[in-house]
């Protein structure tokens, strides 16, 4: 595990990045669990909060920044496990109760392999039921004393971002990251930069924009995002000042589904999206033939093949 601030750690599992949130030591309900990674990383969560927090601690809540299937993979098997609530923007809330699927994801964006192979991962909202609670209107997070929920939509309707004003520490989710996330080998390597949404999962690419500039604009001292490793100081202000300034360039894709017309959601979940660009027909279709599976292995490996489960 990483330190990110005071009583804030990453771990990272696979591809993707979960938060605990409360001192060591904390005991049973004394922490939270922000986002709960891919499928099949229970187990390591689970030994990762006991190490931390004492044997059989359970948190007091889980908050989700968004619902993509990367970071709920394990939210049904470990709030039933934890007999926990899930926190979520209301606008999530059609994604994660079984009501709607996403919109569907673009492989011809990003130029990388988790792009090409975004077709493969899984598409159908997990199911919590009557676990999942709304964030509360007034912006504080349940169980994290001292840090507060923002709305920073644009990767996902409700995705939100959590923000510590003490000292300056950001949890981003997927509104901005920290590694390319697009190409596999950037995952792999985990190099550290600023880079906007994974933009083969971004439906919306105007509100996705103005939550950057909303994030820039806090100049935080530490950022914990969906993906990359945890950025600092002067290097993450940096980066995220030249994202805000050339985000057109560097994070809206040339081409794709969603860059002319954003889908369009409500509170009920999905209700249209533009018709897909022509060029992804073709992308699915060159990777479909080499074998999604064997591409996956060729690529990534095991945290490839964990995402697509082929």
């Amino acid at each position: 595990m990483t330190s990110v601030a005071d009583s804030l750690v990453l771990l990272r599992t696979a591809i993707v990045n979960v938060l605990m949130s409360g001192p060591p030591g904390a005991g049973d309900r004394g922490w939270v669990l922000v986002d709960t990674g891919l499928p099949g990383s229970a187990d390591a969560i689970v030994d990762a909060a006991a190490r931390r927090f004492g044997h059989g601690a359970r948190p007091s809540g889980i908050v989700l920044t968004h619902g993509h299937f990367d970071h709920v993979g394990t939210v049904e098997a470990l709030a039933e496990r934890w007999d926990a609530p899930v926190y979520a923007h209301p606008l999530e809330h059609p994604y994660l109760t079984g009501r709607s699927a996403y919109p569907p994801p673009d492989p011809t964006v990003g130029g990388g392999a988790m792009s090409a192979l975004s077709f493969l991962y899984p598409k159908k909202p997990v199911d919590l039921g009557g676990r999942v609670r709304a964030l509360p209107d007034d912006g504080t997070v349940p169980g994290m004393p001292g840090w507060r929920w923002i709305w920073t939509p644009g990767h996902s309707p409700g995705h939100v971002s959590l923000w510590r004003e003490a000292d300056r520490a950001v949890v981003a989710g997927d509104a901005f990251v920290t590694t390319k996330q697009e190409s596999a080998l950037s995952v792999l390597v985990q190099r550290a930069a600023v880079h906007g949404p994974p933009s083969y999962f971004t439906p919306d690419w105007p509100a996705a924009r103005r939550s950057v500039q909303r994030l820039a604009a806090l100049r935080p001292e530490a950022a914990a995002t969906g993906h990359g490793p945890v950025m600092r100081g002067d290097d993450l202000r940096r980066g995220l000042a030249r994202l805000v300034k050339e985000f057109d360039r560097r994070a809206v894709p040339s081409h794709g589904r969603y860059v002319g017309a954003p889908a369009v959601t409500d509170a009920g979940g999905v209700v249209s999206v533009p018709p897909p660009d022509p060029r992804e027909r073709v992308a699915v279709g060159i990777v479909a033939a080499a074998g999604g599976a064997a591409v996956a292995k060729a690529l990534g490996g095991r945290a490839l093949r964990r995402v697509t489960g082929r």
